[in-house]
């Protein structure tokens, strides 16, 4: 087993070191107080052929943003704050689906069947605004399709398509739910430090594969977050720390940042694991937590 470590200031990429071996890219004189490499490695080893990793690799858990928007959005500044502020009006009968489920595809073959949300459970989670700014303009919705990249590569996922006024392609947003978790196989470290923080959450997944922009957390008197990175043939281990802390009076405040990180190949099917939590890591607003199945079965019904 081979480990990069990837040491990432705020909008820099620290170059992978390459060869054999323990090799790390060094970034000025940052000494770890904890053994985060070790931690690292106990959560990849605890992951390599676990129920839980059996249990992710036959999910449905998408990479991508759940919302694709229409081409050319947007016209001006006044769509983009009603976007933003999630400013929709609505002047359309929203169908319901004639069926309750649905198949997520893969473009390998495999399918999963996962409950259908209608097209007016997917209109709530984008018009959450209701302010009295502008607003963008809803005339039509229709059940359709769009790609996702996955946890298992892109797949095609069944979306209802909004026709938004002043646009020639539908607003889209995936109508199925992500499987829920599965139970991690590695407890959670018992507190945060500066040395280990958790992440926020996955942000992008570059076209390459390899180019990964993550949120981190920070405070108000350091140098920003630094991610290094532990690789193995089954799973990408992140761990999140601050770097350039002050132990003089500081404000309690919390900032989030985005830092890109360069892996030595594509993440293709290997899983995304946080070194704190032991769990996988996805974009923001996806189940962080494993729900009422305990057994570590995933929801959904694999063709």
């Amino acid at each position: 087993m081979r480990s990069v470590k990837l040491l990432v200031t705020l909008g820099l990429v620290a170059a992978a070191a390459a060869g054999c071996g323990d090799q790390r890219a060094p970034v000025g004189n940052r000494v770890h107080d904890v053994d985060t490499t070790g931690r690292a490695r106990r959560v990849a080893t605890a992951w390599e052929g676990s129920e839980a990793a059996r249990v992710w690799r036959r999910g449905y858990y998408p990479l991508g943003d759940a919302v694709q928007l229409p081409d050319g959005a947007f016209h001006d500044d006044a769509d983009k704050r009603a976007y933003a502020t999630q400013n929709f009006e609505l002047r359309a009968l929203l169908p319901d689906p004639a069926k309750k489920q649905a198949k997520v595809r893969w473009r390998d073959g495999d399918s999963l069947t996962l409950p259908l949300a209608s097209a007016r459970e997917a209109y709530a989670t984008l018009a959450r605004g209701g302010n009295s700014g502008p607003a963008l303009t809803v005339t039509a919705a229709r059940l359709g399709e769009m790609t996702v990249l996955t946890s298992r590569g892109t797949a095609t996922v069944p979306a209802w398509l909004f026709t938004v006024k002043g646009y020639d392609t539908p607003l889209k947003r995936v109508a199925v739910t992500p499987s829920e978790v599965p139970r991690s196989p590695i407890g959670a470290v018992p507190e945060r430090t500066d040395e280990l923080m958790p992440l926020v959450g996955l942000d992008t997944i570059a076209r390459d594969g390899r180019t990964l922009t993550v949120r981190a957390e920070h405070g108000g008197c350091d140098d920003g977050p630094a991610i290094d990175v532990l690789e193995t043939e089954g799973s990408v281990v992140f761990s999140a720390s601050i770097r350039g802390t002050s132990d003089g009076p500081c404000t309690s405040e919390s900032r989030v940042e985005k830092v890109t990180v360069k892996l030595r190949r594509p993440v293709d099917d290997r899983i995304l694991l946080d070194a704190f939590t032991g769990g996988p890591f996805l974009p923001p607003g996806s189940p962080p937590e494993p729900h009422s199945d305990r057994s570590g079965a995933a929801r959904g019904r694999p063709r």
